[in-house]
């Protein structure tokens, strides 16, 4: 499949117009997510050095061709210094940055012990700055290519789940489904998963991220599957429950609520929501069920080159949603004597609403 081109050259100006407000005149990049959405870069080893008017990338010797390449095609014009040592990357990191009177750094992905070597070391006759989230904020708002890599990623985890689905009714472990599952994602072209496969049978269903066990799947329990494919670095998030065939009056009432609850979420999903309200909305609907101590996690996040970012769906969130956010929504029920029943879609917000990324239907039987 053909996919849209992501608008990566815009973002490095839209960086820089966040720099007043965080009280620097340049940045170093060093988390590889925030480098990947900002320059194109997919190694494992680098750092960004944006300046008022150019950039600089330093990486070393496996990537010499690799960075030229992805930041060219990014249409991103980066001077690229090639270190074999750290020193030697540390070093044209410095004389690119002399003159500088403020550099920010990355507060949530430098060490303490790196922040001092920069501030005495790297960059010892400018102000060190820690800022936060400069490029996180950036990267809430996804672009038509970004939207349409989640949107792949979620039609092949659609795909992959109804080709194994019937395999639920011939006794397999959780660890085989799992192993199954995962294997249809990448025959049909996820680069990788998302994050571990989360199958949980029975009692397991209890425990909201559950690993895969040798347990066999029996008639009568409530399968939680979640899981996602990984597509040119961006993720699906999906689950279904189903039960494996006929459900006790508990369980169908839990799938019930829990269907009811993720149906008012996804609807509340519109511009000018905050996170928290949706939240509020669907675990009103679990509690008015009774069953408010069972909802044990937040009801959602963002989804992109992470699998969970911002903004959250919790009631700890702050701010509000707007077009490009895509988000889950995933309320759960848990009780250990009957398992338990969680049900998420991938959102993308528009204009007036929202618009689902996931498509499998939401059915108890499976």
């Amino acid at each position: 499949m053909t996919l849209p081109p992501m608008d990566i050259a815009s973002r490095l100006p839209r960086l820089r117009g966040a720099f007043d407000g965080a009280g620097c005149d340049a940045l170093l990049v060093t988390n590889l997510i925030s480098i990947r959405y900002i320059a194109g870069f997919t190694g494992s080893a680098g750092m960004l050095l944006v300046l008022p008017d150019g950039q600089l990338f330093v990486t070393d010797g496996r990537y010499r061709d690799q960075s030229a390449e992805q930041t060219a095609r990014a249409g991103v014009q980066a001077h690229i210094e090639i270190g074999t040592t750290m020193a030697a990357q540390r070093d044209a990191v410095s004389a690119a940055a002399r003159g500088i009177g403020r550099i920010g750094l990355e507060a949530d992905h430098v060490t303490w012990a790196q922040q001092r070597a920069m501030a005495s070391t790297w960059f010892g006759e400018a102000e060190v700055v820690a800022t936060e989230g400069l490029v996180a904020e950036l990267r809430k708002v996804k672009d038509e290519g970004e939207v349409a890599r989640i949107a792949e990623a979620a039609r092949i985890a659609d795909e992959a789940l109804a080709s194994v689905r019937p395999r639920l009714h011939e006794r397999p472990t959780e660890q085989e489904f799992g192993l199954e599952l995962d294997f249809a994602m990448r025959r049909l072209g996820a680069a990788d998963v998302s994050f571990e496969t989360i199958v949980a049978s029975g009692p397991n269903g209890a425990k909201p991220h559950h690993r895969p066990s040798p347990r066999t799947i029996e008639e009568g329990d409530l399968v939680v599957l979640d899981f996602g494919a990984l597509v040119d670095g961006y993720h699906s998030d999906m689950t279904r429950t189903y039960c494996v065939g006929e459900p006790s009056e508990t369980q169908r009432r839990m799938w019930d609520v829990v269907a009811e609850s993720q149906q008012a979420g996804v609807a509340a999903v519109r511009p000018g929501v905050g996170g928290r309200d949706v939240d509020q909305v669907c675990r009103g609907v679990i509690a008015d069920a009774g069953w408010a101590d069972a909802f044990l996690h937040g009801t959602g996040h963002g989804v992109g080159l992470l699998i969970h970012e911002d903004p959250r769906v919790s009631s700890a969130a702050e701010g509000m949603l707007a077009p490009g956010h895509v988000v889950t929504v995933e309320p759960g029920v848990y009780l250990p004597e009957h398992g338990g029943v969680r049900i998420e879609d991938t959102v993308v917000v528009t204009a007036d609403g929202c618009r689902p990324l996931t498509h499998t239907p939401k059915e108890l039987h499976a």
